[in-house]
């Protein structure tokens, strides 16, 4: 996959994504990444690129000529696929693991990043770009949320992650929250791993992963139980187990920044 990233501030990409398993990605050509300079493309000899809102008001309004000029430009790239092309937006839809799978699929994603107080109006309704946010808050810019598609996206990619089941196993992936999980020391400051994950008993630990799924879920994320996938057979004495067992933690949120306006 490739995905063209239109931003004032190139240089932020590929950034954290440069690294880990998205970062092998990069080196393996899983998925490109393209950022395209707004700057050359800003109006008069200081290629102004923003201006003051009209009727006033505080901050920047990004100008459309440069914009439009940008977009047109990435589209007619040759040899690529027609992109699926969405403006980094406060006001746009919520990311969500649905939606990543959506973008995923598709052979090519551009992303425009806006900046300062937003864009001008005109390119919402001349580029026909879908409005997308990360979250209900306000970035500076929409590079940061840019790149948190970009990890969401390159991770459900066939060979990114080692194991192909990773993904499909993931938190707000098919499981809806994930289980616990621990590792050796077997004991640590007076802390013990449940005895079922140390028993070799496969099924058993399916039905405490299970419950202990729902247990998390109930207590930090409420919102998602309406949904939670159904297990045949699972154990009811899992999720107080569970409850029992695990270290309190602070509330579990969606990652990433909101969207920049």
């Amino acid at each position: 996959m490739r995905i063209d990233v239109v931003t004032l501030f190139p240089q932020v990409f590929p950034g954290p994504i440069g690294v880990g398993v998205v970062g092998r990605a990069l080196e393996q050509g899983i998925v490109e990444v393209v950022a395209h300079d707004l700057r050359p493309f800003g109006v008069g000899a200081h290629r102004q690129v923003d201006d003051v809102p009209f009727g006033g008001g505080p901050g920047m309004v990004l100008r459309p000529e440069p914009l439009f000029a940008a977009v047109r430009a990435v589209r007619l790239l040759p040899g690529l696929p027609p992109a699926r092309e969405i403006l980094l937006s406060a006001h746009g839809r919520r990311l969500d693991a649905a939606l990543v799978a959506e973008l995923a699929a598709a052979p090519r994603l551009l992303l425009v990043a806006g900046r300062y107080q937003g864009v001008d109006e005109r390119v919402r309704e001349g580029l026909g770009l879908e409005e997308l946010s990360v979250g209900d808050f306000v970035l500076s810019g929409g590079e940061l949320a840019a790149l948190v598609i970009i990890e969401a996206v390159a991770r459900q990619l066939p060979g990114t992650l080692g194991d192909p089941e990773s993904a499909r196993h993931e938190t707000f992936g098919r499981s809806g929250v994930e289980p616990p999980q621990y590792t050796r020391p077997a004991e640590f400051e007076g802390r013990s791993v449940p005895d079922v994950l140390r028993s070799g008993d496969h099924a058993a630990i399916g039905r405490w992963r299970a419950g202990a799924a729902r247990a998390r879920a109930a207590r930090l994320r409420p919102d998602l139980l309406p949904g939670f996938p159904f297990d045949p057979a699972p154990d009811p004495a899992a999720a107080p187990a569970a409850a029992r067992s695990i270290p309190h933690s602070p509330p579990a949120v969606p990652a990433g920044p909101g969207g920049a306006s």
